[in-house]
């Protein structure tokens, strides 16, 4: 009897330590939240500071800048929104990952390793829920809840695995609800999770939310000192691209100044109910009856055509922003804040109007660079501000590290985990490789491959040119002067040609080797 009871009490400790250490091993991998916009510029975040910071703040993500890190460096392998998306799920360049353009892309191979499923068999509880735009299924997930395409601002469709379906409402908004109400059941599980949560804002074309449609309506934005760039100094590929805000900025369709709303109804807002067309004409209609009146010409044309594309661009931004508050006050309020790793990135960088351009493509900084901030709770010290040259290729290592999971070989990336303990290791990289594909297509961005150090950047533009290009970052950092033919930089471009031709080798891109045409000047 006595020895029955020994035996049972030792066996029912011994059940509660096993099961204690359970509960403390699943504690200890951290939660995490990835959250990413669509052409997000860095420059339109205030904790980025900018022109714009006191005139759009974005109080939200930047909480997350207050509370762990900012990247001011990281940059992405191919500056387009569809290749980043299979970088960051591949830890791959677009050349092995497969999905390497937007337009006439076969769909993304999702029986490749992704870090999702990693996640999966590590026991997390994965999620999707937003735009994908990978053309096929997603993979690696125990939900996922998809935009179709592009997907639509107003009244959107969703994609699960159970079909397509219509939602009345705003997007971001929606896709809001959607995470919160999946986070919900998340956490009853007891298993970790992983939600992947991907605005469509602010991508093209710009339409504000109903609580946001008149937030920047008497804003007047300064202008980047780069507006009215001549491309001087500049070769063949700035000079022929279609992505100005003076020729291709579309007058009805981008800036809503419809005068016939009939032609509205291949834009998205054919969806919109009598109830939110009227709140939408309440305050286009003025707009619209003031600029025709006006008619404004030449350089005032290509002034108002900005002022237009940031107060809506931006009244995006605000409804995304507000999202993000959202959730970091739910992880706060279900006492999920101190073990969840939040993060805040864009696909890829966007162009505000520097050099008289939007969207994105190009090695130059305002697309080549995204925005990228971190708050790991107990673990990355609040308020930490990172220079080190990172990359959206590093994501998945670094979540992979964070959750204890190893590493693929395969990946080509660097976990970022020691430098968001505080300790960047002596050897972390020194020059990032880029490519980028998709020529001819939309905005008529030449094919190009280069390399970035933290000084210089190398370029080159092959199949359809050959042509190449250097740019002194801290004698022009905004990239006006080509200098790959002054005599007084033919040191540099011998060594940044041997570190290109090596990064090359480094990540297996056969093709650029292929086209390297690599000269010793």
């Amino acid at each position: 009897m006595h020895i029955n009871l020994r035996l049972t009490t030792f066996l029912g400790i011994g059940t509660m330590i096993c099961q204690s250490a359970v509960s403390q091993s699943a504690a200890q991998k951290p939660n995490i939240i990835y959250i990413m916009s669509d052409d997000h510029a860095y420059q339109a975040i205030s904790a980025y500071g900018g022109i714009l910071k006191d005139h759009a703040p974005t109080p939200n993500i930047d909480r997350i800048a207050r509370d762990g890190i900012r990247f001011n460096r990281c940059l992405v392998t191919n500056s387009i929104s569809g290749p980043c998306r299979a970088v960051i799920l591949t830890g791959k360049y677009s050349h092995l990952n497969g999905f390497i353009k937007n337009e006439g892309q076969q769909p993304f191979d999702g029986s490749q390793q992704t870090f999702p499923k990693l996640l999966q068999k590590a026991g997390y509880n994965t999620a999707i829920i937003g735009k994908w735009h990978l053309i096929s299924e997603p993979t690696g997930f125990n939900h996922w809840e998809i935009l179709p395409g592009q997907g639509n601002y107003y009244n959107p469709d969703f994609i699960n695995k159970d079909g397509r379906h219509r939602e009345e409402g705003y997007v971001t908004e929606i896709i809001t609800g959607k995470c919160i109400r999946w986070l919900d059941e998340a956490k009853k599980s007891g298993k970790p999770f992983m939600l992947m949560m991907h605005h469509k804002a602010p991508h093209r074309e710009w339409q504000p939310g109903p609580n946001e449609l008149t937030l920047y309506k008497n804003t007047t934005f300064p202008e980047p000192s780069t507006l009215f760039d001549d491309y001087s100094n500049r070769g063949t590929a700035e000079k022929t691209q279609d992505m100005t805000i003076s020729k291709t900025m579309r007058i009805e369709e981008d800036l809503k100044l419809y005068k016939d709303q009939a032609k509205m109804k291949n834009t998205g807002l054919n969806r919109l109910t009598q109830e939110q067309m009227a709140s939408w004409d309440d305050v286009y209609n003025p707009i619209i009856k003031k600029f025709y009146e006006t008619g404004p010409e030449g350089n005032e044309l290509i002034r108002y055509k900005y002022q237009r594309y940031l107060q809506d661009y931006l009244a995006c931004i605000a409804a995304v922003d507000k999202s993000v508050g959202k959730v970091l006050d739910y992880l706060k309020a279900n006492d999920l804040d101190k073990n969840t790793v939040v993060i805040y990135a864009s696909d890829q960088g966007f162009y505000l109007g520097e050099h008289g351009w939007f969207d994105k493509r190009w090695m130059f900084e305002e697309s080549y660079r995204t925005p990228l901030l971190i708050q790991w709770p107990g673990i990355t010290k609040p308020g930490t501000v990172n220079n080190d040259m990172v990359s959206n290729i590093d994501i998945p290592e670094t979540l992979l590290e964070m959750a204890g999971v190893s590493v693929p070989a395969e990946m080509q990336g660097r976990s970022m985990v020691p430098i968001l303990k505080g300790k960047t290791p002596s050897n972390w990289r020194k020059e990032h490789y880029y490519h980028y594909y998709e020529y001819p297509g939309s905005h008529m961005v030449k094919r190009h491959y280069g390399m970035s150090t933290e000084r210089y950047k190398l370029i080159h533009y092959y199949y359809d040119i050959d042509e190449w290009e250097l740019y002194d970052l801290k004698a022009d950092p905004h990239e006006m002067k080509n200098v790959y033919d002054d005599p007084s930089y033919n040191s540099v471009r011998k060594k940044l040609h041997k570190r290109l031709l090596k990064l090359m080798e480094k990540f297996r891109d056969s093709e650029a080797l292929a086209k390297s045409f690599l000269p010793v000047k």
